[in-house]
């Protein structure tokens, strides 16, 4: 049962996450909300909904080490696995945009894992700042699109969150009713789904006699990162894999502001600097090397890719052997 948990539960964030984020885009559209805005804030916020809703569960019912697992998994997998997979798809362009902007704040949003953990865990106040920070971050940015590049972006994003929704089953959009109904549903699966998922990663690590964080980094964080997965994929298919880069750097950013903050006001989160050094000297590494990556405007090659695949890969087997 542990098993039919934790994969059902997979599942459910799964369709609950791209039935959300299309129904609430398509209502968005329907209201007359310009694309640009719908792009950057309910698509973008909808994208992180199972990383949340999982984070807020697990610190709920008491299981700390897999909301900060999830959030420490969920963004070394956003830039090895979905920006890897992405650029082998497709190599990615980067939008100068990108640079300026973005990969600032995901650099600070890194650094600020540590920081908040230099006592073992998330103080409440350092939660009120995380999110008053994905807040603020958020106005910046809706502030701060106004180029053409920039609403092309947002646009394309609203068309991709389209076709994931499509790809999982919803009902097409047919006005304001249909369309809140789509999203409403999808919320209420992805709340099932969240519970059922963090049970079913719990029971099973100790079933398996692994630890919570290990489960935190590994299944969980794979498993949250599932929608962002498939859509980049579509995305990339279709000759889109640049949404892949902004996709990654967005996510990376609501996972530690938004993710972490909320997960922190749900319950304890907590976890001791040397037990985790391996995770976010990994999840630094990463980073850095996505900033290398995104240094100017030029394309995220196939070998690059491969790296960051091959790196992943091996963060996951190192996580594995050291339990």
């Amino acid at each position: 049962m542990d098993w039919v948990k934790l994969i059902g539960g997979g599942m459910l964030l799964y369709f609950g996450a791209e039935w959300f984020v299309g129904g609430a885009s398509a209502l968005a559209l329907a209201l007359r909300i310009p694309q640009i805005l719908v792009g950057l804030t309910v698509v973008a916020y909808g994208t992180s909904a199972p990383e949340v809703i999982v984070g807020i569960e697990a610190a709920r019912d008491g299981h700390g080490d897999v909301a900060i697992g999830n959030v420490v998994g969920s963004n070394i997998a956003n830039i090895g696995l979905i920006l890897g997979i992405a650029a082998l798809i497709k190599p990615a362009r980067v939008d100068g945009s990108l640079r300026r902007r973005e990969m600032p704040v995901m650099l600070l949003s890194t650094a600020l894992v540590p920081l908040v953990l230099m006592n073992g865990k998330v103080e409440p106040w350092e939660a009120f700042a995380l999110l008053a920070m994905a807040v603020a971050y958020t106005g910046w940015m809706v502030r701060s699109a106004r180029s053409a590049v920039q609403i092309a972006a947002a646009t394309a994003d609203t068309t991709t969150a389209a076709e994931a929704t499509d790809a999982a089953g919803a009902p097409k959009p047919g006005g304001r009713w249909r369309s809140a109904i789509t999203a409403l549903v999808g919320l209420v699966v992805l709340l099932v789904g969240g519970k059922l998922f963090v049970a079913g990663a719990v029971s099973a690590a100790r079933s398996l006699g692994i630890s919570e964080k290990m489960t935190g980094l590994t299944i969980v964080a794979v498993g949250t990162s599932l929608p962002e997965l498939i859509t980049s994929i579509i995305a990339a298919r279709k000759g889109h894999s640049d949404l892949a880069v902004g996709n990654v750097l967005g996510s990376n950013i609501f996972n530690v502001f938004l993710c972490l903050g909320a997960s922190a006001l749900a319950g304890t989160v907590a976890m001791s600097l040397v037990k985790g050094a391996f995770d976010l000297v990994v999840l630094s590494i990463m980073t850095l090397l996505a900033a290398l990556f995104i240094r100017t405007e030029r394309l995220i090659t196939r070998l690059e890719g491969w790296v960051l695949v091959a790196l992943y890969s091996a963060f996951m087997v190192l996580t594995i052997v050291r339990g």
